[in-house]
């Protein structure tokens, strides 16, 4: 799999650009704040719906514009497919593929597969449990684009039910008569059922991971691990793959977290406040590993990722953007011998020197808003 041609309209920095792209590596280099993360951002948009930078759309959207539009040609095999979103802060976003009648967003899910590596990966080993829940989230969605639409109807169901909670604790707090909360059960079967499928395919994809984040990591930094991964749910109890027993399991500590809820005015169980444990040797990552260990165990997760999405068929995009300056020499060459067979490697860097010798292609210069071969 690899993108043939990247076009964008309005996005971050970019009026109008129009990028053709090779299999192999590609490089973009120039100096910071010229607009390389944005073209590889965009790329990463296209596969997963989401920035890696920003939370929201309204950053995307080049200032003055009302809308942003990311254009791809992806060629997989044989088959080549134009895939369009248009970016509308506080509106609906729309799609299109091969220009046809539009489409819902998430329908273009699964055209294109990425695994990008960013300084933001620290953040999977040093940060919140959410940014690990994204991680798992997106992958399994890679895996499985239908999920992106489980994901949708929980938090969805998950809003609604925490709406209900707090206008209980609300009139609690005010000395108000108790609220009829009898709606409550039905939002507790909804997210059971959204929730235990999350549970599932999360707990699989941990499961798979496992031996491949421990390979990566002996690769990078060998002698230094090993690692585990450890799903950790939010309450005692859910365990398994099984969809049905772990919808009735958290339909059973949805019960026995009711009373707290409705005190707090939040929902306290389900996939939403759940974690992925990292371990290095015996000890949690998070806090015990220092910083060298830290980006060996992110860059671990992220060839674990793409060697995962490799066994299913097809192989996704790299998307390497200022990595290598943030790393020593050995993790820099022992990186880059192992991403260098992709099909497709796309590389941001501030200067040629950072950009090890294997990982030798085509380069662009970006400067000032435009994009040039050299």
């Amino acid at each position: 799999m690899h993108v043939t041609h990247l076009s964008l309209a309005d996005f971050r920095s970019y009026a109008r650009v129009e990028v053709p792209l090779d299999p192999g590596v590609t490089a973009f280099v120039g100096p910071n704040g010229q607009g390389k993360t944005n073209l590889v951002e965009a790329v990463g948009y296209l596969a997963t719906l989401g920035s890696h930078r920003v939370s929201s759309d309204a950053p995307l959207v080049r200032m003055g514009a009302e809308r942003a539009v990311i254009r791809a040609s992806v060629r997989q095999d044989e088959r080549q497919q134009l895939v369009e979103l248009e970016l509308n802060p506080g509106r609906a976003n729309r799609a299109r593929i091969n220009r046809s009648s539009q489409v819902r967003p998430r329908d273009v899910l699964g055209i294109l597969r990425t695994v990008l590596f960013a300084p933001e990966d620290l953040a999977l080993v040093k940060g919140d449990p959410g940014e690990r829940r994204r991680f798992l989230d997106e992958l399994v969605t890679a895996r499985a684009p239908r999920l992106a639409g489980v994901r949708s109807d929980y938090e969805r169901v998950l809003k609604q039910r925490n709406t209900l909670l707090k206008s209980a604790a609300l009139a609690r707090r005010h000395g108000g008569r108790g609220m009829d909360l009898s709606t409550l059960d039905v939002w507790d079967q909804h997210l059971a059922q959204a929730g235990a499928e999350l549970l599932a395919q999360r707990a699989a994809l941990v499961t798979a991971l496992q031996p491949l984040a421990d390979k990566a990591y002996e690769q990078l930094a060998p002698g230094g691990g090993p690692v585990a991964l450890e799903y950790k749910a939010s309450a005692a109890g859910l365990t398994g793959q099984d969809r049905e027993e772990l919808a009735g399991q958290l339909l059973t500590a949805l019960g026995e977290a009711r009373k707290q809820e409705i005190e707090r005015g939040v929902t306290l169980v389900g996939p939403h406040r759940d974690d992925l444990l990292l371990k290095l040797g015996r000890l949690p990552a998070k806090g015990y590993a220092s910083h060298g260990e830290s980006w060996s165990y992110a860059l671990a997760l992220r060839l674990a990722s793409y060697e995962l999405l490799r066994t299913d068929g097809r192989e996704p995009v790299l998307v390497l953007d200022d990595v290598f300056a943030e790393l020593d020499a050995r993790r820099r060459e022992r990186l880059a011998e192992l991403v260098a067979p992709g099909e497709q490697v796309l590389v941001t860097a501030a200067v040629d020197d950072d950009v090890p010798g294997m990982l030798s292609g085509t380069r662009f210069e970006v400067s000032e808003g435009r994009v040039e071969e050299v």
